[in-house]
């Protein structure tokens, strides 16, 4: 029987998602079970949608999560981090992905109806990874380019995750590459490079 009138809604919710997000990192996306999460606990599955309305908006919620928690790890990598600070941010993108394989997968596994809506405060809160990354791209460039900053960080953040997909999949091992964190950095700064010729040259004309 669920304990109804123990906890308030909001209480609930972050119950949720937290045994939610803790029961993903310990299954993986293909094993995950929203009624195996409100049995956790101590509710029916009955309140996980009373509360979320959906599967896939509790999903949301999720792997939203998961990316306010790689946010925060890349800003106090980023705070510690020295001086080259792309070689941070690529080496943070493969270590959060390594050391949370399962709830990294999810993010890209778990694939929404077309007609989804996604709720205006989780792309807010998924959104604050990319400003991050933005900011240190444009910061890379030179002035005559930093608009750019914005397309070419996500161009960019497609080629890492790429190679961050065959790292995690084990291709690259089975191809023999062995170091797949220094390939994508290699892949970062010829595109900053061209991306600041490119620049440069246009100033000139």
């Amino acid at each position: 029987m669920g304990r109804r009138s123990d906890h308030s809604r909001p209480e609930i919710e972050q119950m949720l998602l937290s045994e939610g997000h803790k029961h993903l990192a310990e299954v993986g996306f293909a094993r995950f079970s929203a009624r195996e999460v409100a049995k956790r606990i101590g509710y029916s599955i009955g309140t996980l949608y009373n509360v979320f309305g959906t599967y896939d908006r509790f999903l949301v919620a999720l792997n939203t999560r998961t990316f306010q928690l790689w946010a925060k790890e890349l800003r106090a990598e980023l705070d510690a981090c020295g001086g080259d600070r792309i070689r941070c941010l690529v080496e943070s993108y493969f270590r959060f992905a390594r050391a949370n394989r399962n709830v990294w997968l999810a993010i890209y596994d778990h694939h929404l109806p077309a007609d989804f809506v996604m709720p205006e405060e989780q792309d807010w809160l998924r959104g604050e990874l990319t400003h991050i990354v933005v900011r240190e791209v444009a910061a890379a460039l030179p002035e005559a380019v930093k608009p750019q900053a914005p397309t070419l960080a996500r161009s960019l953040l497609a080629s890492v995750h790429g190679h961050c997909v065959f790292d995690i999949a084990g291709s690259f091992a089975l191809m023999g590459q062995r170091e797949p964190v220094e390939m994508a950095l290699a892949r970062v700064r010829d595109t900053l490079t061209m991306a600041a010729r490119d620049g440069e040259e246009s100033r000139a004309q």
